[in-house]
């Protein structure tokens, strides 16, 4: 959910490089105004991919899901989308072949972010439970095909992609199933689930946490990265200080 977000600003990022001259300025405006566009749509599509079973179940309201959703997307793409933005932004494609053409490269980022807003648009209002980084993937692909056809596309990196839409359901399913049949196991077979199910609270929270912090870590943003080079910094102010 985290990465989305990151996702379609990457591509506004790739174009700026194309600004070396003020006449691409006006496509520069049009791009940040087409991804408020695009992150609007990515809201009405992929946030109810997320919360769906959440505000179907009752556990929060529409409303509720809608604040949540503003707060954590946010936080989420600025902590876990790094990695994916990157991928997007020239993992995907052959940036070194727009050299001489940047233009060309902003005006086909512009391109991918009109064409994936207006079909996760079309796709939300048609009901479609679609993917907001699938779209703006293909996006760039196709960009990428017509200005400098099959050489402009990095093929592995996309066979990877495509890989991962098929064993990401797959490993989810089977993380799925083994929580339901140990939720179901030791908690709602027993005569009063209750306090087992408040017991058992306190390791869902701190797994959930734990997971979240090691993604953080691991594969968040650059400067999240290295908690020891925050405290060598520190320990470095501090004895500067006291020699000074």
């Amino acid at each position: 959910m985290a990465s989305t977000p990151a996702t379609l600003i990457a591509t506004t990022l790739a174009a700026t490089v194309a600004v070396a001259s003020k006449d691409y300025l006006w496509m520069l405006i049009l791009g940040f105004i087409i991804a408020f566009v695009l992150a609007f749509s990515v809201g009405a599509n992929d946030v109810a991919n997320s919360f769906g079973t959440a505000v179907g179940s009752g556990v929060v309201t529409l409303r509720q899901a809608c604040i949540l959703a503003s707060i954590f997307e946010t936080v989420g793409s600025v902590l876990l989308g790094a990695k994916v933005s990157e991928t997007i932004r020239k993992g995907l494609i052959d940036v070194n072949m727009y050299g001489n053409s940047t233009h060309l490269l902003m005006a086909g980022s512009v391109s991918a972010m009109f064409g994936s807003a207006v079909w996760q648009l079309v796709a939300s209002f048609l009901k479609l439970p679609i993917s907001g980084t699938h779209c703006i993937v293909g996006a760039t692909i196709g960009f990428s095909l017509v200005a400098k056809g099959q050489e402009g596309v990095r093929w592995s990196e996309l066979i990877k992609i495509v890989m991962s839409w098929f064993v990401s359901p797959l490993l989810s399913g089977i993380m799925s199933g083994i929580l339901f049949f140990l939720v179901r196991a030791f908690i709602l077979r027993k005569a009063d689930p209750v306090p087992n199910g408040l017991r058992a609270l306190p390791v869902f929270y701190a797994c959930t946490i734990g997971i979240n912090l090691f993604s953080i870590m691991y594969s968040g943003a650059p400067w999240l990265k290295s908690p020891r080079r925050w405290l060598a910094c520190a320990h470095f102010r501090r004895r500067q200080a006291s020699v000074c």
